[in-house]
């Protein structure tokens, strides 16, 4: 986030809340070093997709965005499908592969953590849509250019 500030590149926060999360509760809350700034948009939501029934379109739009890169938690949930939402959508969506998470989903079948995480880097650095690009990136290597 710092980087794209100082390079004044656009910052979108989404904030999921549901019956699991619900709004304004201890859980909801972001942490401390996640704080947007006073212009920074913030959207909420209430599905996996982060453009389902939300004004993020509508904020990209007015912002002249047109390529997403992507970080976040719940990695197996609202990241995958946002991802998949933005190149639906037309969008240019690059996932920052150490800047994502999820939390232990084991004790319902799911793969460690770590292992989600490293699945989803994996399928989605070889993800293409016709027009479209997506993959992944390391922080360290974000490049906000167009060409980038």
């Amino acid at each position: 986030m710092e980087k794209a500030r100082q390079e004044q590149v656009p910052v979108v926060w989404v904030q999921h809340s549901d019956e699991g999360l619900v709004r304004g509760s201890d859980g909801w809350q972001a942490v401390p070093e996640l704080t947007p700034g006073d212009a920074e948009p913030l959207v909420e939501k209430n599905y996996g997709d982060s453009f389902e029934d939300t004004t993020l379109e509508a904020v990209l739009s007015d912002l002249g965005v047109g390529r997403l890169i992507i970080v976040g938690a719940q990695t197996d949930a609202c990241i995958r499908s946002t991802l998949h939402g933005a190149l639906a959508r037309g969008y240019d969506a690059t996932l920052v592969s150490d800047a994502h998470t999820t939390e232990d989903q084991t004790a319902w079948g799911a793969p460690p953590p770590a292992q989600v995480i490293a699945h989803t880097n994996l399928y989605w650095t070889y993800q293409r849509a016709p027009g479209r690009t997506a993959g992944t990136v390391e922080t360290k290597n974000a490049d906000f250019t167009s060409a980038g």
